[in-house]
């Protein structure tokens, strides 16, 4: 595979586990071409073309010296300069995979946070509140990440001709794609039940030997667990605090998250959530095994570090 083939198929492994559904993102990838049709001759200069074929400003190719094939890939969850020298020092590694966006991907983390307003409604918090906490979320991050320097590492790749990319989304996408499927499969009634099945995830088992397990943040193991939300695993980072009421209004009585503030676990018991944090390297962990078990398939070596946990699925 080349560094083009291994990016197109991820970003494909992300639409065909998007929540939202592949027919959804088929629509919304025809209304960004439609919009882009319509742009001026400068406007059109300046647009990330990418954005017309995937819908994840996170998962991009950072650096590419157009290799004719990659053999061997160094990943993990942040990969930076460091790794960047690392992967150089060890002198076979064709590609570098991050999980964490870089470069532009970074920059343009806010825009991929929309398809959680998407995702919500889908639990049924009506789309019109969903989308308008979501817009003031989305606005925040994205002047968050304003000052950031975010070439550093690809500034580094590019300068030691190292092929570089990152799978964000399409990863979280995977592993909220595993998640719910298993929740469909046990049908937990208790939030104990949710925990037990947890203990049977190889990543999240992983996590809890190194002390960063799936916890109860709030509620308790004998609560019954209601309509169980997998939110906050995926699209981008963490939403609007604002929202938990309005999954409490639609039903919600747990929440599966990878990672939550405490701002944000006092709104969820404010509203009577139950909370089951999973884990953030191994719910990362579990999204780029499911991807990576795809190109190892195709041939490629995978080789892990940087707080990945590499639990492999293929025989």
């Amino acid at each position: 595979m080349t560094t083009k083939e291994i990016y197109e198929l991820s970003v494909k492994l992300g639409i065909k586990s998007d929540l939202r559904g592949a027919e959804h993102v088929k629509k919304s990838l025809t209304r960004v071409k439609e919009k882009y049709q319509k742009l001026s001759k400068e406007e059109k200069a300046s647009f990330d073309t990418e954005k017309l074929i995937n819908p994840y400003s996170d998962t991009r190719i950072l650096v590419d010296n157009n290799k004719k094939k990659v053999k061997k890939v160094l990943v993990g969850i942040d990969m930076e300069t460091p790794e960047i020298l690392l992967a150089d020092k060890l002198g076979d590694v064709d590609l570098v995979i991050a999980h964490h966006p870089e470069g532009a991907a970074l920059a343009d983390l806010s825009d991929v946070m929309h398809l959680q307003a998407d995702v919500l409604a889908g639990y049924g918090v009506p789309i019109n509140i969903a989308e308008s906490l979501m817009k003031r979320r989305v606005a925040e991050v994205s002047r968050g990440l304003a000052p950031v320097n975010h070439n550093r590492g690809v500034d580094a790749a590019r300068l030691l001709k190292i092929d570089y990319m990152c799978t964000h989304t399409i990863a979280d996408n995977l592993g909220a794609d595993f998640l719910i499927k298993k929740l469909e499969k046990e049908k937990p009634e208790y939030v104990e039940d949710i925990l037990n099945m947890l203990k049977k995830i190889p990543e999240y088992v992983e996590g809890e030997k190194q002390s960063a397990g799936p916890r109860l943040f709030n509620g308790g193991p004998e609560n019954k667990c209601g309509k169980v939300a997998v939110t906050e695993f995926t699209g981008g980072t963490s939403g609007s605090k604002e929202i938990y009421e309005k999954m409490a209004q639609a039903g919600v009585g747990t929440i599966l998250s990878m990672h939550m503030g405490e701002e944000y676990r006092k709104e969820a018991e404010k509203y009577h959530i139950n909370v089951v944090i999973l884990g953030h390297m191994s719910s990362d962990s579990l999204g780029m095994n499911l991807f990576l078990d795809e190109i190892e398939k195709k041939g490629v070596e995978v080789v892990t570090i940087s707080g990945l946990s590499r639990i492999k699925r293929i025989k």
